[in-house]
């Protein structure tokens, strides 16, 4: 670990900079797959989902940041190159098969709500661990990541009623 005059006890900080460097891993990975789906979406709606996929991608970058700001804040080293995350993220593959505009939608909506698992176990153990800050940051993301998902399935046909 990197010298810090941060307050937080080391096992602490060390415990939270794993936490991040997961999701870190995630959040890179999660990124790569929205990007697939932008690339790849076609359909009626192509023009909306596209653009769409495009501003999400653009917000889980930002989240990666936020992310390895904060794990080296704490003395830590993000661990942010794809190689890593390729070996630590715990998201499902993206399909590369995916055809259909709604299968991107469902795709890249099951990437979201993985991730913000990821977050919301991330806070629980963080504000465990007396780390309230990093707990803060996981809370924050997951609220972001929520958003989008409330508009990547904003563009999915309803499901009807039984």
């Amino acid at each position: 670990m990197q010298h810090t005059h941060n307050t937080l006890a080391e096992p602490i900080r060390q415990k939270s900079i794993e936490l991040l460097n997961q999701n870190l891993a995630a959040a890179i990975d999660l990124h790569a797959q929205i990007k697939m789906a932008h690339w790849n979406v076609r359909g009626i709606s192509f023009f909306a989902v596209h653009e769409l996929f495009d501003k999400v991608a653009t917000a889980v970058l930002t989240m990666s940041d936020e992310l390895a700001e904060r794990c080296g804040g704490l003395g830590g080293t993000a661990q942010g190159t794809i190689q890593t995350a390729m070996k630590q993220s715990k998201l499902v593959p993206y399909p590369h098969q995916v055809a259909p505009i709604e299968d991107h939608i469902f795709a890249v909506a099951s990437g979201l709500a993985a991730f913000g698992q990821l977050l919301r176990e991330a806070i629980d153990t963080t504000d465990k661990a007396g780390d309230k800050a990093t707990a803060d940051l996981f809370t924050q993301l997951t609220r972001e990541v929520d958003e989008n998902l409330y508009f990547v399935e904003s563009h999915a046909e309803p499901k009807k009623n039984h």
